[in-house]
């Protein structure tokens, strides 16, 4: 018997594997890069879906598949197409130059840049164009099991998300119901917000349905991040307080979070687990892929798969040393089918 199918773990993978394959609810787009638990320092979204211009996102691969820090995403976008001293031709940074000097030199050594020394000076020429891969941005909060509780908690946190609008848009995924209308259109949360309900334990384009249609936040727009707001009552008198994000700011982030989601994917929760551990495997449940621990019989998470898990055993060294089809022992193999459908949404040129 299967316990704990019904985590938010297992119902994440499978909004995730659902957006992956059929973004956007109710109609026809372009290739989507999905990640999970990606954010800011301050808010992290459970699922990112990230719309790509389909051209931008091949030429993307010339870059690696590792993700390109603020520091790298400054050289590599002001790179010129001629020779030139970093100093001349990358603009003011704001920071010590030295940083930059250093960021000249990890972008040549990964490759996607040239550099060379010319009368003792850093010299750096592009080798080709940073594309404009990133269309639209859009943030989903899941939420099985989506209570008058769960709102409450919730709604602070979706109502920072729009007057922030870093995402283009933001949603909700919760457990489909069989009531006339779902408890969670009933619910205090704020109308800016989408509502995608899904049918556990289903795989398709039908397994969710989007019951309540967001509206569009303007990322090109100054933002207000809220920092603290009262806490209501009789006797609360505090203000609330917040601070303006200019657009340079949201413009950053949002090609940082999604060069993130371009290198970790939603599939990267095995590099935190234990595959290489004996009882670690893989159930192809209806719905989705999950990892499955055959000491405990049940689906486990991140947190439970550790290192320091009393039931951890390492694969006996026989296994690694077979031969096709798990080459290097079951863990290795399923990091590699795993890694070989993260690869499958990043296209080459």
């Amino acid at each position: 018997m299967i316990a704990d199918v019904n985590t938010e773990f297992g119902f994440e993978l499978q909004v995730c594997q659902w957006a992956e394959a059929h973004w956007p609810p109710d109609g026809e787009g372009g290739p989507v890069v999905v990640a999970r638990q990606l954010g800011t320092k301050r808010r992290r979204w459970d699922t990112v879906v990230i719309e790509c211009d389909p051209a931008a996102l091949s030429a993307r691969a010339a870059f690696g598949t590792q993700a390109l820090d603020s520091d790298l995403l400054h050289v590599v976008q002001n790179a010129p197409a001629e020779w030139a001293w970093y100093r001349d031709a990358l603009p003011d940074p704001g920071y010590p130059w030295r940083y930059v000097r250093q960021a000249v030199h990890r972008a040549a050594d990964r490759g996607i840049i040239e550099r060379r020394r010319d009368g003792g000076r850093i010299q750096l020429r592009r080798k080709w164009p940073y594309p404009d891969w990133v269309e639209r941005i859009v943030a989903v909060e899941n939420k099985p099991d989506l209570d008058a509780s769960a709102a409450r908690d919730l709604a602070p946190q979706l109502e920072r998300d729009v007057a922030l609008g870093l995402a283009d848009e933001v949603w909700v995924a919760t457990s489909e119901t069989d009531e006339p209308v779902e408890p969670v259109l009933l619910e205090d949360i704020p109308v800016e917000a989408g509502v995608l309900t899904v049918e556990r334990g289903r795989r398709g384009e039908s397994a969710v349905e989007a019951t309540w249609q967001p509206r569009a936040l303007d990322p090109t727009a100054p933002g207000t991040r809220i920092l603290d707001r009262p806490a209501g009552g009789e006797f609360d008198d505090s203000a609330c307080q917040f601070e303006v994000a200019d657009t340079a700011w949201k413009a950053t982030k949002r090609l940082e979070i999604a060069e993130r989601a371009y290198e970790r994917g939603w599939r990267s929760y095995v590099d935190s687990m234990r595959p290489d551990c004996r009882h670690f495997a893989f159930e192809a449940t209806p719905a989705v892929a999950r990892p499955f621990c055959e000491a405990k019989d049940c689906n486990q998470t991140q947190r439970e798969c550790a290192g320091s898990c009393p039931k951890f055993e390492p694969e006996p060294p026989a296994w690694r040393q077979r031969g096709w089809p798990i080459e290097g022992g079951p863990g290795k193999a399923i990091k590699r089918l795993l890694d070989r459908g993260r690869q499958r949404h990043r296209p080459s040129e």
